[in-house]
């Protein structure tokens, strides 16, 4: 048990050590001297890059800030109900806010609120993004309609050859597939070219379809609109009966991404326009995210400083059990890429307390178990195994909570607040962490650094 112990022990250190990297604020200046050197540089937090069965991996660890801490772009569309019965608007632009919301997930923002308002004759979608300078681009991505339309040269006598050389809506006519047929569509690059390109696949149906366009067409050119304009018109070469294909055009690896994001998002059910774009300044401004972070840093002191008071040794031990705590949140916060806003810091904080619960829960047992007249080897050991149910039902029923608020399912009936989600979203990582140091941590540390006279 002791040699287990002693590795285990060993692996925390450089999981801790590990930690301290990944949790390094961004642009840190590092500035000093010492016997005649003089250091003086930047550093960033680590980015790791894996290589897995032949897929690129890259994570660049770093901290999301809400909108309140970080500010961003706040956007309001108009959906135009002129051609929508009255009696199908509301549930047109629920669909056109969900539309909107996977376009807003797969722009990569986190914690975004995408959220509907409707005043007599006015529908519209209100759409925060943290994080997000560069309101045109958002704009272009989540308003455009996306309408994908495959088309074939018309065959007029007067037209020249040069004329079914360039697509145009006029020389060219739908043969019937448009982008409700696809299925999926993604960036990847050209295996003879490396260039960028946008592959898809279509449905069951879409997939029939063009198989019989393209068995059709062979030898001719097949045009590709995407919004009534031409993107590339490639020539058939064989019948694609597969359902999949590749979408080409001199594509920037950006555009290509964009498109494949724009497929994969279908149309929006009604047209809507920009009525109103700003970018966000923090709500809260500096001065109140410095005060927050006081306050973590002086409840963390407090909590700290009781435990050994009130323990000893076995609190100094749970304040390094408690350290790895708040390195591993913290990391799993950047790894996951959770959004930090102010309900978020007070989800972790709070968790900060409840780390020390488990041990608080397992000391006292020791205490008992001493009082009995047994070993203190045996008693840590029995008080570990006693508390543990205690220390699990309490922290399953907290778990339970922060689900209920992070309403994953998106229930009508639950909340769907954005800052209500961060802090369920912290408050449950940092449960399941306390766990894991309360248990684990202070065990190993115990252990291998806990000595008693009998």
């Amino acid at each position: 048990m002791f040699k287990n112990s002693r590795r285990v022990f060993i692996l925390l250190w450089l999981l801790t050590l590990a930690l301290i990297f990944i949790d390094l604020p961004e642009n840190y200046h590092v500035k000093f001297s010492a016997f005649g050197h003089k250091v003086d540089r930047v550093i960033n937090p680590p980015t790791l890059r894996l290589n897995v069965f032949g897929f690129n991996i890259q994570k660049t660890f770093k901290t999301s800030l809400g909108l309140d801490l970080a500010g961003g772009s706040d956007i309001s569309l108009q959906a135009d109900m002129k051609d929508i019965k009255p009696a199908d608007r509301l549930s047109a632009l629920e669909s056109a806010k969900e539309v909107i919301d996977r376009r807003v997930n797969f722009f990569g923002v986190s914690e975004p609120i995408v959220q509907t308002a409707v005043e007599n004759n006015s529908y519209r979608i209100i759409v925060e993004l943290p994080g997000v300078s560069n309101v045109d681009e958002a704009i272009a991505l989540i308003g455009q309609t996306a309408l994908l339309d495959f088309r074939e040269f018309t065959s007029a006598p007067q037209a020249t050859a040069a004329a079914y050389t360039i697509p145009s809506l006029t020389n060219t006519k739908s043969v019937g597939i448009t982008g409700k047929d696809l299925s999926r569509a993604t960036m990847e690059y050209g295996q003879q070219t490396g260039t960028p390109e946008v592959a898809i696949e279509f449905t069951g149906e879409g997939q029939k379809k063009f198989g019989d366009v393209t068995t059709r067409l062979v030898g001719k050119q097949l045009a590709i609109f995407l919004d009534d304009i031409p993107v590339t018109a490639p020539v058939v070469q064989t019948p694609i009966t597969d359902g999949k294909a590749v979408i080409t055009g001199n594509f920037t690896k950006d555009a290509a991404s964009a498109l494949a994001l724009q497929l994969n998002a279908g149309a929006l059910p009604v047209p809507v326009s920009v009525v109103e774009q700003r970018t966000v300044e923090a709500t809260l401004g500096a001065e109140s995210v410095a005060k927050s972070i006081r306050a973590g840093a002086v409840g963390l002191t407090l909590v700290a400083l009781f435990m050994i008071l009130q323990y000893g040794r076995l609190g100094l031990i749970a304040d390094a059990a408690l350290l790895l705590y708040g390195l591993l949140s913290f990391g799993v916060f950047r790894l996951l890429g959770i959004t930090l806003t102010l309900p978020g810091i007070a989800g972790f904080i709070l968790s900060i307390g409840m780390a020390v619960d488990s041990n608080i829960l397992i000391f006292e047992r020791y205490k008992e178990e001493r009082w009995n007249g047994k070993p203190w080897h045996i008693a840590i050991e029995q008080a570990f195994g006693k508390a543990w149910d205690s220390i699990r039902d309490a922290n399953v029923t907290t778990i339970i909570t922060s689900l209920i608020l992070y309403n994953p399912g998106n229930w009508a009936l639950l909340p769907s607040s954005g800052l209500v989600r961060g802090f369920a979203a912290t408050l449950l990582i940092g449960v399941v962490m306390s766990l894991f140091t309360g248990i684990v941590a202070s065990r190993t540390y115990i252990r291998v650094l806990y000595k008693e006279k009998e």
